[in-house]
C-alpha cells in the first residue's frame, strides 16, 4: 500500500473526527462531577461558587429520616449539588442508586432522571425524596450520576431510620379463637 496514502487518509481522519457525530459521546467520557448531599435547605440567593461552598460545609453522610408519619411512610429528604467540570452538554442526567451495605452491590430502582434548565450549566441543584419501600432504613448507599449512559460521579452515604418493630404477640378475640 502507499505510504503516502496511508499518510494524507490519517491526517484526514484526524482533521475530521471533531465533527463527527462522536464529538458528544467523547466529551462525556471526560466530562466528571463532583457530588454533594445536604439535609439543609440551600440558600437561593447565593452565587454559583456559594452554592458549592455551602454544599461542601454542610454535606451529609448520614441521613436522617423524616419523623412526621408512621414508619411505613416515611422518607428521606435530601438536596443534591451536582459540579460538573465542564457543561453537561444535555438535557438531562441520571441519578441512579446501590445498595453497598454487603458485598453485592444491590441496584435500587427506579433510576431518577434530573433535566436541566440549561445545556451549559455546570451547578445543578435537585431535590431528593427517597421513600420507602424502595429504600430501606440503616443501609450504607452509593449514588451515581451518569450523563449519556457515561458515569461521571459517586457519593456514598447511608439513610438512617426506625425499622418497622414487631412485638411477636398475637390477639385473638374469643370469637376469632372459635
Amino acid at each position: 500500500m502507499n505510504l503516502r496514502l496511508v499518510f494524507v487518509a490519517t491526517v484526514l481522519g484526524a482533521i475530521l473526527s471533531p465533527l463527527s457525530p462522536s464529538q458528544t459521546a467523547d466529551a462525556a467520557a471526560g466530562l466528571r462531577a463532583k457530588l454533594y448531599l445536604t439535609q439543609k435547605g440551600v440558600p437561593r440567593s447565593l452565587s454559583e461558587s456559594g452554592v458549592l461552598h455551602f454544599a461542601q460545609s454542610n454535606k451529609a453522610t448520614r441521613l436522617q429520616e423524616t419523623t412526621d408519619a408512621p414508619i411505613q411512610e416515611r422518607q428521606w429528604r435530601a438536596t443534591l449539588v451536582a459540579n460538573f467540570n465542564a457543561p453537561v452538554g444535555d438535557s438531562e442526567f441520571e441519578v441512579l442508586f446501590y445498595d453497598i451495605q454487603t458485598a453485592e452491590r444491590k441496584f435500587i430502582a427506579p433510576t431518577m432522571t434530573v433535566f436541566v434548565n440549561d445545556r451549559k450549566q455546570r451547578t445543578i441543584v435537585h431535590s431528593l425524596r427517597l421513600q420507602r419501600p424502595q429504600f430501606e432504613p440503616n443501609r450504607r448507599l452509593e449514588m451515581v450520576v451518569t450523563v449519556r449512559r457515561q458515569e461521571v460521579g459517586r457519593y456514598r452515604f447511608q439513610i438512617l431510620g426506625d425499622k418497622v418493630q414487631h412485638s411477636g404477640e398475637v390477639t385473638f378475640s374469643d370469637d376469632e379463637a372459635r
